[in-house]
């Protein structure tokens, strides 16, 4: 049943990105329930206080074929269904009650109020559990619920955009843009994936950013990304800036008192953020790094010459290098994008 099973979960792991960016401060998870080898119903979590994955594929299931069908079928879920009452009901007794003979799921649940109590359970109830099945895919798939699960803090993506030596900002009369229009895609996708954006005061008074979603299908059904500018300076920012004059102007946030992690705890316990992008010059990115506060770097790497005094990265520089682990690289156009988890010791 292995290999069936990974294939199932592999299917429901589908189901669970529809989510990605749209669930915060629950994670995203997919489900699908599978009868005599054959797909009968599938759902995927649409939001908190909403119906979780488990019984958005069960209402799929008894919309189509009835109540009855669900008896001795398999469900495959990327997460440890819930067992404890919160907005919505438990997913245990949801799966319980329509008498599915088994329940697969791929990661534990990091939030200590639920982890492992699914099992003992649905095993009660005669249901058979398996574990485990692709679950360092899912565990990827929810890394900002599990950190701020872990120590309350989002999970933070700092993006920048370079030229071959190590420039983000082209020469005077030049063009702004470094990168091409399938990178700037991409980026607009990147920001589908997080409920913030976080910023410098002086990105905004250089390159008076939008920061938002433009893409109509990926704004679809979601709201905009909170714009968070960090400065020192709030009287000086550029009142027509775009950050402060369009339709989205409600959702930028200006935060010049508290250090960096205390904005990012605060965007977590005021906001239900789970996941932020940070676009910003290189003083910005160089202190987050140095304060240990990044988990992943997105590069886009432009094929250019530069030259000139704003890189990429400034600070103080790492004594022994910051090293990134699981790289990957992906081509838009003329551009490579690098993607990796920065490594922590």
């Amino acid at each position: 049943m292995q290999g069936e099973d990974v294939g199932w979960m592999r299917r429901a792991m589908d189901e669970a990105r529809k989510g990605v960016g749209r669930t915060a401060p629950n994670p995203p998870v997919g489900a699908v329930v599978v009868k005599d080898g054959v797909e009968i119903g599938a759902g995927w979590h649409r939001g908190a206080g909403l119906p979780h994955a488990e019984r958005e594929a069960m209402a799929a299931v008894r919309s189509t074929l009835g109540e009855d069908v669900l008896r001795g079928s398999s469900v495959y879920v990327t997460l440890e269904p819930c067992s404890t009452h919160g907005r919505t009901p438990p997913c245990t007794e949801g799966l319980i009650e329509a008498g599915v003979a088994r329940v697969i799921y791929a990661a534990e649940d990091p939030n200590p109020a639920h982890a492992g109590g699914a099992d003992a359970l649905l095993a009660a109830a005669g249901i058979a559990v398996t574990r485990g099945v692709l679950a360092e895919e899912a565990a990827r798939l929810i890394r900002p619920f599990a950190k701020v699960q872990r120590c309350g803090l989002p999970w933070v993506i700092l993006k920048t955009a370079m030229s071959l030596d190590g420039r983000i900002t082209r020469p005077p009369g030049e063009g702004m843009w470094l990168t091409g229009p399938e990178a700037r895609a991409e980026v607009q996708r990147l920001r589908a994936e997080v409920e913030a954006i976080v910023t410098s005061g002086e990105t905004v008074r250089k390159d008076r950013p939008r920061l938002d979603l433009r893409d109509p299908e990926l704004a679809a059904g979601r709201a905009q990304p909170w714009r968070v500018v960090l400065t020192a300076n709030p009287n000086n920012l550029p009142k027509d800036a775009p950050l402060f004059t369009d339709a989205n102007r409600q959702r930028t946030l200006i935060e010049s008192r508290d250090p960096p992690e205390e904005v990012l705890r605060k965007l977590v316990t005021e906001r239900g953020v789970s996941a932020v992008l940070v676009e910003c010059g290189g003083r910005l990115a160089a202190s987050l790094l140095e304060a240990g506060l990044v988990d992943e770097w997105v590069a886009f790497l432009a094929p250019m010459l530069c030259g000139g005094p704003v890189p990429a990265l400034a600070g103080e520089g790492f004594p022994d290098g910051l090293r990134l682990r699981q790289p990957e690289f992906r081509r838009f156009g003329s551009d490579v994008m690098l993607r990796a988890e920065v490594l922590r010791d």
